[in-house]
């Protein structure tokens, strides 16, 4: 099953444990999550000396559950913060964790490990995160029905900003002198918390002082196909040649309707049993192809690297020339490295645990059965499903094939309609009938500005080989260059590496780091209270 490779890719540990078709669904575009740090213990303020409670230390406010009518109530935001290096008169450093739960990206506050903890440190604030709502557990209502999600939209979160920063009273002192009249915010985040970043700062505009957008997707696109133009331009050549080798081979097998060599074709994969074509073309690149936007080759991750060397490698053990081995090598290689997948008990593509399907069933990856929990499970927390609500009533971002003339590393039979497919699948009751969001999209760009933002005190920062790169300023389509109140900053990195200090080790993600905190730096010393 075709998944939305979008924001919470991995990179100390596993995502949360997700059946595999769930796991197809959840590749969002999304900050590294930190799950694997310990940041139980005590901290102790740089001046003071005194000790702090831990990082992980959970807080909870009081959100209005729709900010068009109050009169709803509120439910329970959870964030968490560090003050350790606050001195009075420093900033507050605002994180949105995004979509997913929050409490994996904590050490994000910390000044050895995240830059909100390295703002607050150079610039004696406060970092806080705070959870995205219908994320995590801070759900407005007791489950995710379509009734429920009528306040799940990109300007309910806007909304959630702003009475966040007027109304929060931090444990701390001074904690409840921090509102954006007598301290400057500095909102930040990556991918879509990055483009929710931009989105805030060009509807709200004053309530922050500045912004860091990282890896932000500000340009809505319904057909996203270029998700993987990024990647066939810094994956190995060899690489790329034989897999766009076998996706030609796959479609044109399907496309001539002998039923014997699509049978034929979907045993050599291991996966026989799948009835649906496109399912089954869906599926062979499902499990690593979105691996490339957490580290791509650089760091030698994992999946993308394994399979690039089962793929480039000869009978012999001997490695591909710049050509590669060619269509018959590319199928038999990727075929056997694909039933490993599938009758494995552990998959080499996977590494997070299965709840609702076994990996040995074939229907665990299809998208034509409504009545499959994956579709129908509306329990709080399920942030897969609430990823999937935001994608289809609002941002689209289809992973689709290349239109025809262009390199396609995925089957052209997943296009629109089958994501379409699947909205109407987790949605039946909002999406009834076909076109599901292709006018929307651009509604969300007229309305936040897309790639025309045109914020003050906004800085932008994305990788060359991000797959996200061409829904960010930095696409080669994007209509603004940026100017020197919102810095336009590119760094040879991967989706939203630049919030990690560990990143530093690159010296391009390091210049574009040091970079972007000399713009907050000059900012800053221009503002001035306003009560």
């Amino acid at each position: 099953m075709a998944f939305l490779r979008f924001f919470l890719p991995v990179l100390l540990a596993a995502l949360a444990i997700v059946s595999p078709s769930e796991a197809k669904k959840q590749h969002r575009h999304g900050i590294h999550k930190l799950d694997g740090v310990d940041v139980s213990h005590e901290v102790v303020h740089q001046t003071t000396g005194a000790k702090l409670p831990p990082v992980n230390t959970t807080y909870y406010f009081d959100q209005l559950i729709d900010h068009d009518d109050p009169s709803l109530g509120t439910f329970k935001q959870r964030y968490w913060f560090n003050y350790q290096y606050y001195q009075p008169g420093g900033p507050v450093i605002l994180m949105n964790a995004g979509e997913g739960d929050a409490s994996p990206a904590v050490p994000y506050l910390l000044a050895d490990l995240g830059i909100p903890g390295v703002l607050a440190k150079e610039f004696n604030g406060v970092a806080v995160l705070l959870e995205h709502r219908f994320f995590g557990l801070s759900s407005p209502y007791p489950d995710l029905s379509v009734k429920s999600y009528r306040v799940h939209t990109i300007q309910q979160a806007i909304d959630d900003h702003e009475y966040f920063v007027k109304n929060v009273k931090l444990a701390m002192p001074g904690g409840d002198q921090l509102s954006p009249d007598k301290a400057p915010w500095i909102l930040m985040g990556g991918s879509y918390p990055g483009a929710l970043t931009s989105f805030t700062m060009q509807n709200k505009p004053g309530l922050f002082y500045a912004g860091w957008a990282s890896s932000a997707v500000v340009q809505a696109i319904a057909d996203y196909w270029r998700y993987f133009e990024p990647i066939i331009e810094y994956m190995p050549q060899n690489c790329s040649t034989d897999m766009q080798a076998v996706i030609a081979y796959v479609d044109d097998t399907v496309a001539s309707g002998d039923t014997s060599k699509i049978q034929a074709l979907k045993e050599n994969f291991g996966l026989g049993g799948m009835v649906h074509n496109d399912d089954f073309a869906s599926h062979i690149t499902d499990e690593f192809i979105g691996h490339w936007q957490e580290s791509g080759m650089i760091m030698g991750n994992g999946a993308f690297q394994e399979f690039c060397d089962v793929l480039e490698t000869d009978d012999n053990g001997k490695p591909a020339g710049p050509q590669g081995l060619g269509l018959q090598h590319a199928l038999s290689a990727w075929g056997a490295y694909s039933r490993v997948d599938v009758n494995a008990s552990e998959s080499p593509y996977l590494d997070r645990k299965e709840l609702s399907c076994n990996l040995h069933e074939i229907a665990c990856f299809g998208t034509y059965n409504p009545q499959s929990p994956n579709y129908t499970n509306t329990t709080v927390p399920n942030d897969t499903r609430s990823w999937q609500w935001m994608v289809c009533s609002a941002f689209g971002f289809w992973q689709n094939g290349a239109p025809e003339g262009k390199p396609s590393i995925v089957s052209r039979m997943i296009d629109n309609a089958y994501y379409q497919r699947t909205c109407q699948l987790y949605f039946p009751e909002a999406f009834s009938s076909p076109p599901v969001n292709l006018l929307t999209a651009l509604d969300v760009n007229k309305q936040y500005g897309g790639w025309n933002v045109t914020t003050e005190r906004l800085i932008f920062v994305n990788g060359r080989r991000d797959p996200w790169r061409e829904a960010t300023v930095a696409a080669d389509g994007s209509t603004s260059k940026g100017w020197d109140l919102q810095p336009h900053l590119l760094e040879d990195g991967y989706h939203c590496n630049d919030l990690l200090v560990e990143e530093s080790e690159n010296p391009v993600t390091k210049a574009a780091q040091e970079q972007a905190i000399g713009y907050l730096r000059t900012w800053l010393a221009d503002w001035k209270p306003s009560a």
